[in-house]
């Protein structure tokens, strides 16, 4: 179950926007410190120019994309969900990366293109002029290495960036390659500084991208020194292990040690079992009352947490950071609609304990799709929908067939006047949201957790 979560809906349209205002304002910004385009310029004086701007924009995305990295509660807060957050890192990391390529094909391209007769190749004095020599003479000695080492960092940022999308590099390298970006980063505030075209420092993109450096700068520090989440952590102990082999769930009881602050139903946390692994993000299957203890459902759905029956003990300590995310519940319509699949039960097994002590009023329906109708797990999750007033409806594909949106509307009636809450296999919530959207349903109803941390 190990895994990151994306809600979609007003958010998942928030952070677009986000993403597109910020690139778009930077672009603005620059534009009117070299208004290049406007007018008929030389190439070599253009060449300058797009080398800059791809520059920027490289630095602007990665710098926020590092002010993310480190798990702000009021970044969370604004952005809707740290799943939000970590969709808009990658999104901008992604960015970042195609526009250090665009960079360095612009610094690099009419040179190839020289060798290979494509192009003439550049007189002197234009080869000077790219290579922007003005300002300051501290900035005029500095120039080379700068340069020297923007190279560097460019082939290192391919490498860690095209290593953090690939899903199938092991998590716990990740980990390390990522933080390595810090680093590299650090260097590349020095690049840009340096390198930065002189007559920009008269308006108002240097301000900004120098604020941004500088608060990535900050939060690259904080991951160097692996300070991140650190007032959210609490140490716990392991106090139960079940393993139940009939649906491959295990269950891990942690009793903290620390202060906790407690959470909300749908909420989960990064649990770091070992420190050769670091943390995964598990949802918390408990609800909270106070005792500092917690309940995680972990799914062996890879490596690591296919290891975990094997390797966790009863007295071993942990470290828990949380709770972090917005799956909570809180929809607009007195009726909902909840839908899961596999260990994607485990949100709504929080919401029932709470609902089951604290009833919302309202009507929900719980489409639950799953192996069997006779183990023992389903008999206890009717039993929990029972306490907690939420009409459940088990579905087994070998019997009922794939549940689609169909099914789910012939069920409720009312659907159009409810929220949907997903949480189950990526592919199965696309074709469910699309389903519904098709017939008219609101994006902003429909919540759904994804299975993916990266």
């Amino acid at each position: 179950m190990g895994r990151k979560r994306t809600t979609w809906g007003g958010y998942m349209t928030r952070i677009k926007v986000v993403f597109w205002v910020f690139c778009v304002g930077l672009t603005a910004l620059w534009l009117a410190a070299d208004p290049i385009l406007t007018h008929t310029a030389p190439f070599a004086q253009t060449r300058l120019s797009l080398i800059n701007y791809t520059g920027i924009i490289a630095m602007g995305v990665i710098s926020v994309a590092m002010i993310l990295a480190v798990r702000s509660s009021k970044v969370e807060s604004f952005i809707g969900g740290l799943d939000k957050s970590y969709r808009l890192h990658k999104w901008l990391g992604v960015a970042g990366l195609i526009m250090a390529i665009a960079h360095w094909l612009w610094i690099s391209g009419p040179g190839w293109l020289a060798t290979l007769g494509m192009m003439a190749p550049a007189p002197r004095q234009q080869a000077g002029a790219v290579t922007a020599t003005q300002g300051p003479a501290l900035l005029r000695t500095l120039q080379n290495p700068a340069r020297s080492v923007g190279q560097f960092c460019f082939y290192a940022t391919v490498i860690l960036v095209v290593l953090a999308l690939l899903r199938w590099f092991p998590y716990r390298y990740f980990l390390k390659t990522h933080r390595l970006l810090a680093i590299v980063f650090l260097i590349l505030v020095f690049h840009g500084v340096v390198l930065m075209k002189i007559s920009y420092w008269s308006h108002a993109v240097s301000y900004v991208i120098v604020a941004l450096m500088a608060a990535g700068t900050v939060s690259a520090i904080i991951m160097l020194f692996r300070r991140v989440g650190r007032t959210h952590r609490a140490v716990g102990e392991i106090d139960a292990v079940t393993t139940r082999p009939d649906v491959g769930i295990l269950q891990v009881g942690i009793c903290l040690k620390d202060r906790w602050n407690g959470h909300d139903a749908g909420q989960f946390a990064f649990v770091n079992f070992e420190d050769g692994e670091g943390p995964h993000p598990f949802t918390i299957s408990s609800t909270w009352k106070d005792d500092g203890h917690l309940l995680f459902l972990i799914k062996g759905l890879g490596d690591y947490t296919s290891e975990l029956p094997t390797t966790l003990k009863v007295g071993t300590l942990v470290t828990v950071e949380g709770p972090y995310g917005r799956f909570t519940f809180e929809g607009r319509h007195q009726r909902q609609i909840w839908v899961s699949a596999g260990i994607g039960i485990t949100p709504f097994v929080s919401r029932m304990q709470e609902l089951a002590v604290h009833p919302d009023g309202k009507t929900i329906d719980l489409f639950h799709a799953t192996g069997s109708r006779d183990i023992e797990p389903v008999d206890q999750l009717r039993k929990l929908a029972e306490s907690a007033h939420v009409l459940l409806r088990v579905w087994v594909a070998a019997e009922d067939g794939r549940m689609t949106g169909e099914d789910i509307r012939k069920v409720v009636p009312d659907w159009k006047a409810a929220d949907i809450w997903f949480c189950g296999p990526a592919i199965f919530g696309k074709e469910l949201r699309d389903d519904f959207g098709s017939h008219g349903f609101p994006v902003n109803s429909f919540h759904q957790e994804l299975f993916h941390l990266r």
